[in-house]
């Protein structure tokens, strides 16, 4: 099982505007912030502690995936939405992707794969 994870970014404060609007549609927040110029400069969200990290420690623009698990349809459609109006690039329309897999992908401003996903009903 998977405590916590994360992934490097170029700009911690570019990235944090398109993961603040993407990831708060699926109900995370940022829970933790490394001081400015403190080593990694790394953002963690989740709900009561970091489940994902952005920061400047990490390699970027390595086209990683990621998916974020959705409380259901409508929250994997506000996740695009709101991936897309913050600078994201659609690299994948909300839809069933298989039986019970509704899924959207969006590419952040690294290139890496964001995906958020219910496999609810």
């Amino acid at each position: 099982m998977i405590d916590h994870t994360g992934i490097g970014v170029a700009d911690v404060r570019r990235s944090a505007l398109f993961y603040d609007a993407a990831l708060g549609a699926l109900g995370l927040r940022r829970v933790m912030q490394m001081p400015e110029g403190v080593g990694t400069d790394g953002i963690g969200y989740g709900v009561a502690y970091p489940v994902f990290w952005i920061d400047r420690f990490h390699p970027h623009s390595v086209r990683q995936h990621t998916a974020f698990a959705a409380r259901s349809r409508s929250d994997v459609d506000a996740f695009h939405a709101a991936a897309l109006k913050a600078g994201g690039t659609d690299n994948g329309a909300p839809g069933e992707r298989r039986p019970h897999y509704y899924a959207a992908f969006v590419l952040d401003p690294d290139g890496n794969n964001m995906e958020a996903v219910y496999r609810g009903d």
